[in-house]
């Protein structure tokens, strides 16, 4: 199907997609970019946010965070560090988890752990926007 991307989604717990597809924004470490089929190979690092699937009239978007994308002839493919489906998440648990993160930043006794706690606040603050994006 010349008129279809074909497009594969693998986190290492599973392949959470694959299939053929009208096009994908992937949030790319340089900004989000949206690929076509026919889209010139290109090899890009991922920031944490949701890509989004565009089949039709139907959109679907994942959270992903950390990992790259790579465009060849024969495709996209996302290899994602981590990939949540943004319709399971918990709203309610996710704000618990913003909070104790943003409290463990302000208990940590060293560097590793405020570094370690500033991640996950990271992580979840993008979680957050992508769910309200």
């Amino acid at each position: 199907m010349a008129d279809k991307l074909h497009f594969d989604l693998v986190s290492p717990e599973r392949r959470l997609f694959q299939g053929d597809v009208d096009m994908v924004v992937v949030p790319g470490e340089e900004g989000d970019f949206g690929v076509l089929p026919g889209h010139a190979p290109v090899m890009s690092a991922i920031r944490s946010g949701a890509i989004s699937v565009h089949d039709g009239s139907d959109v679907r978007r994942t959270f992903i965070h950390g990992g790259f994308a790579e465009v060849t002839p024969d495709g996209l493919t996302v290899l994602a560090e981590e990939a949540i489906d943004l319709a399971s998440v918990d709203r309610e648990q996710l704000a618990r988890d913003l909070t104790e993160a943003k409290e463990d930043i302000s208990l940590a006794r060293d560097d590793l752990e405020r570094t370690l706690a500033e991640s996950k606040r990271a992580k979840l603050e993008a979680l957050t926007e992508a769910l309200n994006g």
